[in-house]
């Protein structure tokens, strides 16, 4: 008997460790085992299984230098981070980066779903207040003569229509004056109209001429007045001034309504247009917002800032805008619909493309190349490349782009320089016993 029991524990312990380690406790006689260890698992199985929990680790890296592998977990030789994990199964897949859930905490990897829905298309810009020169009058004298008078003589002074503003003395205004007199005088109806049509040609009033024939004298001043309410933008000539025909005295201009002179990016300009609503808002007047219209859209555009000048119209009776005032803006479209939106800072511009990471599952990871439209309020419309449904990174992206291009690298330099050698621990001593990928040892 202890000889049979000799040769079971020998021919047991040749069998696997697994078994061997429940039959050197069994009694000599025959007895069934127990339910647990009825069907033991294999090294093999149990190797099996542990791979399919837990993917093999290939070797370790930093990944701000991918090139560099180590056979061992620690801190990086070159930054001051932890090494990163390279697993077996994510070698071969193409553009796919997959990320163990610990990883994923540690790089504060975030996503965000793709949606979909009405965008309402809108541009926030700045301006400047401006006057519109349609509303600007000039008061000028249409005959040769001198200034002997002068009511207004600062620049920025409100005047109102009909009020005077200077008055001069003309040796032709006063000959017109004395053959309309005697016009009168002849009977002469004829005359008489001609007489008074020569002197509305050359600036007099209805109110001055009806004056000279009801007192029947000439006047040896003739008055000019401001025909629009507002403010003096000029003065071109004081008392005592000698002035001709067509020579502007003042400037004045109506401020009633003014102007917005706004830049909007090229890239947002091609929906603007005439007739569309218009908002803005000064540092000087918090908590108000004025609304105005596209005006008119100019033709050029800026080569330098590539940005092109829209003209918007506001109401300004109450005089609240001054003209050079700096104002925020909002130019409102129609809605986009059925637009495919995601956050604007899941983008990753190269200048040469727009990626963004589409998450997949058990933590897989892979760039897409998409075609981004306008962006508002942080999102920004995707015009091809993702649907709704999906979930972008939102944090921790470039890391995972980097890493998807460098993968494709160097698996093509792998392919074409053989298996490269790992470095030594990165605790020790990596200079000497570092090997990058395509280094001899």
């Amino acid at each position: 008997m202890k000889t049979a029991h000799t040769l079971s524990i020998a021919l047991i312990a040749a069998l696997g460790g697994a078994t061997a380690t429940w039959l050197l406790v069994a009694p000599d006689h025959d007895m069934e085992p127990p339910p647990e260890a009825a069907a033991p698992q294999t090294t093999a199985a149990i190797t099996e299984h542990r791979a399919t929990a837990e993917p093999e680790v290939l070797y370790w890296y930093d990944p701000m230098k991918p090139e560099v592998h180590f056979d061992k977990p620690g801190k990086s030789p070159f930054m001051d981070m932890q090494l990163v994990p390279k697993y077996a199964e994510a070698v071969g897949e193409t553009g796919t980066v997959s990320v163990s859930p610990d990883m994923v905490q540690s790089l504060g990897i975030r996503t965000a779903a793709v949606e979909g829905g009405v965008f309402w298309q809108r541009v926030d810009t700045v301006g400047a207040v401006d006057i519109n020169p349609h509303l600007i009058r000039v008061v000028e004298s249409r005959a040769k003569g001198w200034i002997e008078s002068q009511t207004v003589h600062n620049v920025g002074e409100t005047v109102h229509a009909g009020q005077e503003v200077a008055g001069i003395y003309s040796p032709e205004l006063y000959a017109a004056q004395e053959e309309l007199l005697l016009a009168r005088r002849s009977g002469d109806t004829e005359l008489i109209a001609a007489a008074r049509q020569r002197l509305e040609l050359l600036g007099a009033a209805d109110s001055q001429i009806d004056s000279i024939l009801r007192r029947g004298r000439a006047d040896r001043q003739i008055e000019l007045y401001a025909p629009i309410d507002g403010v003096v933008l000029d003065i071109g000539a004081h008392e005592g001034k000698q002035i001709g025909p067509g020579m502007p005295l003042m400037r004045i201009a109506d401020l009633s309504q003014v102007w917005i002179i706004a830049e909007v990016p090229e890239s947002q300009a091609t929906w603007i247009a005439p007739g569309r609503a218009a908002e803005a808002r000064f540092a000087a007047l918090p908590g108000e917002v004025f609304e105005g219209t596209v005006d008119y859209t100019y033709p050029t555009l800026d080569a330098t800032t590539r940005t092109m000048s829209v003209r918007l119209v506001f109401d300004n009776s109450n005089g609240r805008l001054k003209p050079g005032m700096y104002a925020d803006v909002s130019l409102y479209g129609g809605g986009r619909r059925e637009a495919v939106l995601v956050p604007s800072e899941a983008l990753i511009r190269t200048g040469t493309r727009t990626v963004v990471i589409v998450a997949g599952d058990d933590n897989r990871f892979r760039p897409v190349q998409v075609e981004a439209g306008p962006e508002r309020d942080n999102r920004t419309v995707i015009l091809a490349g993702l649907h709704p449904g999906q979930h972008v990174v939102v944090s921790g992206q470039f890391l995972i782009d980097s890493e998807a291009s460098l993968r494709g690298a160097f698996n093509r330099m792998t392919a074409a320089a053989g298996k490269p050698h790992d470095a030594t621990h990165p605790q020790d001593d990596a200079t000497p016993g570092m090997q990058h990928e395509g280094q001899q040892p």
